[in-house]
This record gives structure tokens, sequence and C-alpha cells, in this order.
């Protein structure tokens, strides 16, 4: 399902190269160890800027909650409502949390608290992979 491509800047370019070749990373601070996500030029929790680093994640996480989206504003999406929209928990850290269609997954039958993995799907328009979710049985 995914249609729109994001469009990398200096700061998410290593996320977005990391999705082309499969892998889920994170920011990290090498100061006090937390994981960080949308990526920023310094660490939320100390503000150091000078010992933040790109961490290999799992690709496991969990189905927190989700919605069902009837009347998108996007155009280019509306011919896919409805369509599901699930909050993803990290495994690394709960609280780094992705948007997820769950592709696969009927509409509104959506396993709140199941097992999930990392999928990378391409976008038509440039080809930029990005991370999609499957159930794990």
């Amino acid at each position: 399902m995914p249609k729109q491509s994001p469009v990398p800047d200096e700061m998410t370019k290593p996320f977005w190269d990391a999705c082309n070749e499969g892998r889920l990373i994170m920011q990290a601070c090498k100061a006090c160890d937390y994981l960080q996500y949308p990526p920023e030029p310094e660490c939320f929790e100390c503000k150091s800027s000078e010992h933040l680093e790109w961490r290999e994640m799992s690709g496991r996480g969990k189905i927190r909650t989700y919605g069902v989206v009837h009347d998108c504003p996007v155009k280019m999406l509306q011919i896919d409502q409805p369509f599901n929209v699930a909050l993803i928990a990290l495994e690394e850290d709960p609280e780094i949390v992705l948007y997820s269609h769950l592709p696969g997954v009927p509409v509104d039958e959506v396993p709140v608290g199941a097992s999930v993995r990392v999928i990378f799907q391409e976008t038509p328009s440039t080809g930029q992979k990005v991370p999609e979710w499957e159930v794990v049985n």
C-alpha cells in the first residue's frame, strides 16, 4: 500500500538508506543509551549532539492500537479506503512507535497486542523502501 515516497533529508537519509537495504535502524545516544525516533540533531534525553549514532533494531514489535481510515484527505490513498492504520511499539523500546497499514490484515480485524515483524515495501514513484509490519503467527 505505500504510495507516498518519503523525501530523505540530511537527518533522515541514514534511516531511509537502511530501509533500502532491508534494515531497521534507530538513532541512539552513546552517552545515555537513549533510543529515539524520529532522528534529531541532539539526544532527547541528555541533549548531547556529539554522541549520536545509528543502531540496528531487531525488526520486532507489538501492535499497540489501531484505527480504520474511512475518509482519507490524501487523494492517492482514497482508492484503498477503508484501511487500517496501526501503531507498532518496538521490541527494543516500546516508547518508540511506528505506523503501519498491516498488509494482509483485513480491515478492522487488527489483533491488538500481537507480535509483528518489519517488512520493507517499495514505493512506486521513487522505489524508496518503507517499513511496514506483518503479524507473526
